[in-house]
């Protein structure tokens, strides 16, 4: 009879352990099915700078091609007192064209210095923290691109001037401008201006840049064939 209650005893405690034991197998499976296996912080701020490398990096690599801005929805049109001057100056013989000839190069200028940018979105994304990342992974379906804005935004347009000034000349898109202004001044009774478009350009140019970022962060957040290594697909499924 005690031989038999030992048996009984055995039993039962092998039978419990097995179900604990299945319980945690149970609870690792659902774990890795879901993504959250194995999830470190520093796997969550790799994944996400990750995905903002994609993100920078498709968005500078099709803006700074020839069209990028010129034949998007991007295109930077001109300002609204450039457009007062260009009202009245393609009356005069030989500037009939004056306004799409501005646009086309300014944009030209834009997608000259669209490739500079790259590097200074790096530079942000490498110095983001923890809970830097948390908080972009589980905001806003924007939040990365925000995040970008408010870091790289004063820089970017500091730098993005003189990068502009140059492009805009090798483009002869200053040079003309001051030939149009110089016309428009001439016109009799007119206000004389000298507006520059310089900062134009690199407000516009900053603007479509971190419009079509926020493009690509939102479909890697909602498609899951846009995360395209193993790292995104496990942090993304976290804000699933």
């Amino acid at each position: 009879m005690k031989k038999f209650g030992v048996l009984i005893m055995s039993f039962l405690i092998i039978t419990s352990i097995s179900a604990q034991n299945l319980g945690g197998l149970l609870k690792k499976a659902e774990k890795a099915l879901t993504g959250e296996e194995s999830l470190s912080q520093q796997d969550i701020g790799n994944g996400l700078k990750e995905a903002l490398n994609i993100g920078v990096g498709k968005a500078v690599d099709f803006l700074s091609a020839e069209d990028g801005y010129f034949k998007s929805p991007y295109k930077i049109l001109l300002p609204e007192e450039a457009q007062q001057v260009v009202g009245k100056v393609k009356k005069i013989p030989g500037f009939e064209n004056v306004e799409d000839e501005l646009v086309m190069r300014l944009n030209r200028a834009a997608e000259l210095a669209a490739a500079k940018a790259k590097p200074i979105f790096i530079s942000a994304i490498k110095q983001m923290t923890f809970q830097d990342a948390m908080n972009i992974l589980m905001g806003e379906k924007d939040a990365a691109t925000r995040y970008l804005e408010k870091t790289t935004n004063q820089q970017l347009f500091d730098e993005f001037i003189p990068v502009v000034q140059k492009s805009l000349d090798e483009v002869n898109a200053r040079d003309y401008w001051r030939s149009v202004v110089q016309a428009y001044n001439k016109i009799p009774f007119v206000k004389k201006v000298n507006p520059e478009l310089d900062e134009h350009v690199t407000q516009k140019g900053l603007a479509g840049m971190y419009s079509l970022i926020e493009k690509k962060e939102l479909d890697i957040r909602e498609n899951q064939s846009s995360r395209t290594s193993d790292l995104l697909t496990r942090v993304f499924a976290k804000q699933d």
